[in-house]
C-alpha cells in the first residue's frame, strides 16, 4: 500500500453522479479521510463557479484545480496559479467553430460563453476552447484545423468533445504544483477520472485509478479500476488505497 498523502478527484462522470450529486457514502468517506491528514483536491475541467458550491459542501480542506489546471485557487478561493490562452489565438479556435457551426464554449476566467462570442476577445482573460456533440470524423477534422494555426493541449471531458487549453496545462501540472507548495511526492497522490482531460494526472499518480464508466484510453493507463460514478467508485477507490479495505 502506498502513502496516499493526496486525492486528486476530477467532477463530472467520476465524483457525481448523473443528478450531478455526491453521494452520501461518498461525502463520508472524503469527510473521513480528510480528519486523517489527507488533501482532498477537485481536479476539473469546470470553472471556478461551478465548482465551488461543491467544495464548500465537502467542506475540503485544500486547493481546487479548475479548467483542466489553467487555474489553482486555496481553500479561501483566491487564486493562486493562471495560465492563459492568447485572445487571438481564441478568436481563431472560435472562427473554426463558427466555420463547422459546431457548438462552443469558451471558457474565460471573467465568464463562461455558451454558443456565442464576446464582442471584443481581448477584454477577457481566456483559459479554455470547448467543442461539443462532435462525431469522430468531425473531431478529427477540427483538430487537424486546431494544429494548423498553433500547438495546444486538447483532450476532452467526453467522447464526444474537444477541449482546449494552452500547451502543457493539465491537471498533472497543477496537481504538481500543489505537491510542491505541500511537501508532497507524486507518488503520494491518488488520481481518479474517467475522460482524456485526466489523463495525466492518472498516468503520473502514484496510484491512477480509472472509473469503470470511463473512455478506453484511461481504463488502459490506469493502475486500477473501481466501480462507476453511479455506484459510488470515488468511495470504493478510497476505502481500498487508503485503508485497505
Amino acid at each position: 500500500m502506498k502513502d496516499i498523502k493526496l486525492i486528486a478527484l476530477d467532477m463530472d462522470g467520476t465524483l457525481l453522479n448523473h443528478q450531478q450529486e455526491v453521494s452520501a457514502k461518498t461525502k463520508q468517506v472524503l469527510q473521513q479521510a480528510m480528519q486523517e491528514d489527507v488533501y482532498v483536491v477537485l481536479a476539473t475541467g469546470r470553472h471556478i463557479s461551478t465548482c465551488q458550491p461543491y467544495a464548500e459542501d465537502l467542506q475540503l480542506n485544500s486547493y481546487l484545480v479548475t479548467t483542466n489546471g489553467a487555474e489553482i485557487f486555496d481553500n479561501q478561493y483566491n487564486l493562486v496559479e493562471q495560465h492563459k490562452i492568447e485572445s487571438t489565438s481564441v478568436e481563431r479556435l472560435w472562427d473554426i467553430a463558427e466555420k463547422e457551426q459546431i457548438h462552443t464554449w469558451m471558457v474565460a476566467a471573467e465568464e463562461v460563453f455558451k454558443g456565442n462570442r464576446p464582442n471584443k476577445f481581448q477584454d477577457y482573460t481566456w483559459l479554455k476552447m470547448g467543442y461539443g456533440n462532435l462525431a469522430e470524423e468531425q473531431k478529427a477534422e477540427v483538430i487537424q484545423q486546431i494544429n494548423q494555426f498553433g500547438s495546444f493541449e486538447i483532450t476532452n471531458s467526453h467522447p464526444r468533445n474537444i477541449e482546449v487549453n494552452q500547451l502543457g496545462v493539465h491537471k498533472a501540472k497543477a496537481i504538481q504544483s500543489l505537491c510542491n507548495r505541500k511537501g508532497i511526492q507524486m507518488n503520494q497522490v491518488m488520481s481518479v477520472g474517467d475522460s482524456l482531460n485526466d489523463y495525466q494526472m492518472i498516468k503520473q499518480a502514484g496510484i491512477g485509478v480509472a472509473m469503470a464508466n470511463a473512455q478506453d484510453t484511461i481504463l488502459q493507463v490506469a493502475d486500477a479500476v473501481t466501480e462507476s460514478n453511479e455506484k459510488a467508485g470515488v468511495a470504493e477507490a478510497v476505502e481500498r488505497f487508503l485503508w485497505n479495505k
